[in-house]
């Protein structure tokens, strides 16, 4: 296919160097447009930015003069958006109105009824919603969201177990790295040689992501799972990736060998199985009692596959398990990505 065209709002930050970086060698889409704040308009990308990422300023965007959020409004079909969750709020819907479907990492229209919260291994028939939303709110365009992204990599890892026996409650601590609070983030001296116990609004998020991502579509949205999820998060002196230790009451007991087999054999529905950033596998397992650990195991399938370990039997539940998964790429910027596959694959940019 002819290349998309694509803009990135909030290009300067943690998120959107992700988008720009994942977008390099994309099959499918082009970056034409960025976006950010008023001050930095019209500086060539590579004078605006300070450049967070391993890898080197893709060549293409190097000298793309940024715009204003307004001055990018029509510049393209396709947009990611790497917001601050008050400025998604504000300026999201006027892109949808206008007709480009944003693909959105903010927290800000995640939980709407008519808003897909989307994780296309998940739950990709979700992504009906998205001509009830615009019917209701008469946009000629949409907004779609992916999950926050410490809710990513456990969604993943219930949706096996669901689907095989059934979940009822999970108890999950979380160990989240820095690059999830942004740059310039947490001060060193708060966070070296600590743990923080507390991130604002993410156990809200943990709690209730999951849930609406493992519901199901009945009568024009979506109906939560009946599951009760209690979380604490914490943040650690890890530069990249998320994890969460779990425990889980099940419908139907098992073993913690079965629960690995479950693991193992998870597969993305057919519609989003061999999308160019499809996780390959969608869960890998690791048998070693230390793993998965996020400097050696957190760039499995290219940072968009769940790694899980140390599944065993859990005294107070049925099991117990410990989840990985790359913050900024499967929680974050390729999650956007791999949501604009699907709906490309379904027809939504036909004509671009």
């Amino acid at each position: 296919m002819n290349r998309i065209p694509v803009t990135i709002l909030g290009a300067t930050g943690m998120v959107g160097q992700r988008f720009i970086s994942l977008l390099k060698d994309h099959p499918w889409f082009q970056v034409t447009c960025l976006a950010a704040s008023e001050g930095r308009a019209g500086q060539p990308y590579e004078d605006s930015v300070r450049w967070q990422l391993d890898d080197v300023i893709p060549e293409a965007v190097r000298r793309l003069p940024l715009q204003t959020l307004e001055e990018a409004v029509d510049a393209t079909r396709l947009v990611f958006s790497a917001l601050p969750s008050d400025l998604a709020r504000q300026w999201e819907p006027v892109y949808a109105k206008e007709g480009s479907i944003v693909c959105s990492n903010a927290s800000a229209f995640r939980m709407e009824d008519d808003v897909p919260l989307l994780m296309p291994e998940v739950n990709p028939d979700h992504v009906q919603l998205l001509e009830i939303q615009r019917h209701r709110r008469g946009w000629r365009g949409a907004i779609l969201t992916n999950p926050n992204c410490t809710s990513s990599g456990l969604t993943v890892a219930l949706r096996a177990l669901q689907q095989a026996c059934g979940v009822r409650r999970v108890f999950a601590v979380s160990l989240q790295a820095l690059s999830g609070a942004g740059y310039p983030g947490v001060p060193s001296l708060d966070v070296t040689d600590n743990v923080i116990p507390y991130i604002a609004g993410e156990e809200e998020k943990v709690e209730s992501e999951p849930l609406k991502m493992l519901g199901t579509l009945e009568d024009a949205r979506v109906r939560p799972a009946p599951i009760l999820i209690s979380a604490h998060t914490n943040r650690v002196a890890v530069r990249d990736g998320h994890t969460v230790c779990a425990g889980v009451e099940l419908e139907q007991s098992l073993t913690p060998e079965q629960a690995m087999d479950i693991f193992r054999a998870y597969q993305a529905p057919a519609e989003a199985r061999d999308l160019p950033s499809a996780p390959q596998p969608p869960i890998r397992v690791r048998e070693e009692p230390d793993r998965p650990q996020p400097r050696r195991d957190r760039m499995e399938g290219n940072g968009m596959t769940t790694v899980v370990g140390r599944v065993r039997k859990d005294p107070l539940f049925h099991v117990k398990f410990v989840v990985l998964s790359h913050n900024t790429i499967r929680g974050a910027a390729g999650a956007s990505i791999y949501n604009a596959e699907l709906l490309a694959r379904q027809g939504w940019f036909k004509g671009d």
